[in-house]
């Protein structure tokens, strides 16, 4: 049964916004030194607001803090024990500032913190891949394009597709923090703020690279967190291809690799099954953070400047994606570094019968001198000749392969995956020297 309808209980932020206690109370102190200093605020006043805000800082973190519905915020909520303990000279706190900049301003601070975190759970996972990598700089495996074997490649060459991902989420991360660190504090309610104050000294006391430079913007503006779920949409987007990849090649018919125990669950039913859950709950819940970014839009869309109140719903979407990435990195940093790959499985997926070589033999010609789309169809009816006498292409003598172009020549003989794979060497490529000066720059970004 529903709860009851009230309206403190329907607006009411503060079972949620309280987890941003550190950051109001890191501005509430900048804050208040700031009125001291410009004497806005007497020198002791401020002092005994910064001391009274430690304290409350304390009890939150002892989990002691008398927190109350009824003032409907976090905000309230400090203030209101910050009046219990220090008297009358807890209102002065709130000279110069309004909730809208004050929030703003938390929120800023938070989007900076959990950004480098997720930066730094990233590199985390890079660092994996780059374990795994460098185990597997000449193991052949199937490149797939339409899931169908394509070319033979390494497999550190694959892994490191993913190093390069996330490099690109990095990337859009430390642009996420970039774009969040301007301090809106001093914008007040929308106009701006009446009081001498320095603004930029609120700046650099905490860390902000400058400040907003027009009030209205600056109490509206939640960039920042469409900036920072954007750039989590992406980065699950890329955990969910790893996480379908390895759903695949843990199942028998692929047989590719073998994800620790840990990483996997048995089934109520049938006791031989492995199934690679973590990797499917990342797939599931990549949808969850594309529709707290599509949510976010919506809310952002239609709202006239400056505050309206729709903007409280930035956090619930903003704290349940950092609960879905962050561990969801954590896990599958643990779960690249627990997989056993099966090398011999690979290297005979890898050969594919031999077909997986069609692509060289057209190369091959075009180096003869053949046109390569005339090349590629010479090799098109070798193949069909091949698959329809069961036949692999190291398998036929050169007059076979004589029936289809006179350019070829005994060194045809010669074409392996090894000998594929080899040829690919070109900066980007699957060679297995390229991968290794790959991996070795890799390693050096991220300092391994």
């Amino acid at each position: 049964m529903a709860e009851e309808y009230t309206p403190l209980g329907y607006t009411a932020s503060i079972h949620y916004d309280r987890r941003l206690y550190k950051e109001d109370i890191a501005g509430s102190i900048a804050h208040a030194r700031m009125l001291g200093r410009q004497e806005i605020i007497t020198r002791n006043e401020a002092a005994k607001i910064t001391d009274g805000l430690a304290i409350v800082r304390e009890e939150i973190e002892a989990d002691t803090f008398p927190w109350k519905q009824e003032l409907e915020d976090l905000h309230m909520n400090i203030e209101s024990r910050l009046h219990e303990l220090i008297g009358e000279t807890a209102g002065k706190l709130h000279t110069a500032r309004s909730r809208n900049d004050q929030i703003a301003t938390d929120m800023r601070l938070y989007v900076r913190g959990v950004a480098a975190e997720t930066i730094e759970q990233a590199r985390s996972l890079q660092g994996a891949l780059v374990s795994q990598a460098k185990q597997h700089v000449e193991t052949a495996m199937p490149g797939y394009t339409h899931v169908q074997r394509a070319q033979p490649v390494v497999l550190a060459h694959h892994l490191l597709a993913y190093v390069q991902m996330l490099d690109r989420d990095v990337e859009r991360f430390t642009q996420t923090i970039a774009r969040a660190n301007v301090l809106p504090l001093g914008s007040g309610a929308l106009a701006g703020s009446p009081y001498p104050l320095d603004r930029e000294s609120v700046a650099a006391e905490l860390g902000f690279d400058g400040v907003t430079e027009n009030s209205m913007d600056a109490v509206s503006d939640r960039d920042f967190v469409l900036d920072y779920l954007s750039a989590a949409a992406t980065c699950m987007a890329h955990l969910s291809r790893l996480g379908e990849e390895f759903v695949m090649w843990s199942s028998e018919e692929f047989a590719f690799l073998r994800l620790a125990e840990v990483d996997t669950t048995g089934s109520s039913i049938m006791p031989q099954k492995r199934n690679p859950d973590l990797a499917e709950l990342a797939r599931g819940r990549t949808g969850r953070v594309y529709g707290h970014l599509m949510a976010m839009l919506t809310v952002i869309k239609g709202l006239p400047l400056t505050y309206n109140r729709d903007l409280q719903e930035d956090k619930e979407a903003l704290f349940d994606t950092v609960d879905t990435l962050l561990p969801t990195l954590a896990a599958f940093t643990r779960m690249v570094t627990g997989a056993s790959f099966n090398v011999e499985r690979m290297a005979q997926a890898a050969d594919g019968g031999g077909y997986s070589l069609a692509t060289e033999l057209a190369d091959y010609l075009a180096r003869k001198g053949v046109p390569f789309r005339q090349a590629h169809g010479i090799v098109a009816e070798l193949t069909h000749y091949a698959s329809s006498e069961d036949r692999r292409f190291d398998a036929m003598t050169l007059e076979e392969y004589r029936r289809f172009s006179p350019k070829f020549d005994k060194d045809i003989l010669g074409i392996t995956v090894a000998s594929a794979l080899a040829a690919r060497d070109v900066p980007g490529g699957t060679a297995p020297s390229q991968v290794a000066a790959a991996l070795k720059r890799a390693k050096e970004r991220l300092g391994l």
